[in-house]
């Protein structure tokens, strides 16, 4: 009962703080400013006029996109990094391996051991593809839209290749303790915590799609305390150690936010940060508007806003 008590303590721990911090995540409005003082100022000053051109290039707002996406990517083998790092060095998380394992080889019940083998298979292949297809065919029902299919293959598809690349590559052996249940492969990163860490947060984006931002941040809530009691199950079942299933977190959330960047997040479309930008150009090239007192004509630009 101890082992169980201490997953539902972390699941309700990240959850609530995830829960926590999307309610008081901040909204930022954009300024209602009339049309007419912004052509006046962009007259008055050259400079800003160059700088508003330079926000409809294709290369340019491509670039930001990219650079953010890089920048997710970059965070989250990093993070990978440093655990192995601390792996092959025992320092940090690393010195509690053993004793996690340890505990939950202490602890472990027929009662628990039977619950966890049952929890864990949410974040197995078995459950997760076919939970996948099912969510699939809802969000295109939904959505009225077959790029959503095309999003979840990708968060899918890809974290398990990710996943399977990085085991390969370390070939960490596996605890041999106390294996409650079965596994396969190498022990770094933890499959099981990469799958639902993607997996269920992709569920979750899709879930909130139009929805206020107090059911946001309960769906974002749950989906991190579903991971994070599937992930905690790989160690209390003696198949990972505590340095897997975290790095198994990082690696699973960090491609879910690759994921939703590509698909252009609540656009659904894969690429669409660049064929807004593309769009935008084209309105630059285009039609104008307005003179900027120089003979060259400034395009009138109606920017969605997303808020």
């Amino acid at each position: 009962m101890l082992i169980l008590a201490v997953m539902v303590a972390l699941m309700l721990g990240a959850g609530l703080l995830v829960w926590f911090v999307g309610l008081r995540w901040p909204t930022i409005l954009a300024p209602q400013v009339s049309s007419r003082r912004i052509w006046s100022a962009v007259r008055r000053h050259p400079r800003l006029a160059d700088a508003a051109d330079s926000s409809v290039d294709p290369t340019v707002t491509t670039g930001v996109a990219l650079t953010a996406a890089s920048a997710i990517v970059v965070g989250g083998i990093v993070g990978v990094g440093l655990l192995l790092l601390m792996v092959r060095t025992n320092l940090g998380f690393a010195r509690f391996d053993q004793s996690a394992a340890r505990f939950a080889a202490r602890h472990a019940s027929t009662l628990s051991t039977t619950v966890l083998r049952d929890y864990t298979q949410l974040g197995g292949a078995v459950v997760i593809v076919p939970l996948a297809v099912v969510v699939a065919i809802i969000a295109v029902w939904h959505f009225r839209s077959a790029a959503v299919v095309g999003f979840l293959f990708f968060v899918v598809a890809g974290q398990f290749a990710v996943a399977d690349l990085i085991k390969w590559i370390v070939g960490r052996t596996r605890p041999n303790i106390d294996r409650l249940t079965g596994f396969a492969g190498p022990s770094f990163p933890s499959g099981h915590a990469t799958t639902a860490a993607a997996v269920f947060a992709a569920f979750a984006l899709l879930a909130g799609m139009g929805r206020s931002s107090r059911a946001k941040a309960a769906l974002a809530a749950a989906a991190v305390a579903l991971a994070v009691g599937i992930a905690s199950t790989r160690v209390f079942l003696g198949v990972h150690w505590l340095t897997d299933v975290l790095a198994g977190l990082a690696l699973g959330w960090a491609w879910f936010a690759l994921s939703s960047i590509a698909f252009g997040g609540r656009l659904m479309r894969f690429g669409a940060p660049v064929k807004q930008a593309q769009e935008a150009a084209q309105v630059s090239d285009g039609g104008a508007s307005k003179s900027n007192g120089t003979g060259k004509k400034r395009p009138r630009v109606n920017v969605p806003v997303d808020g």
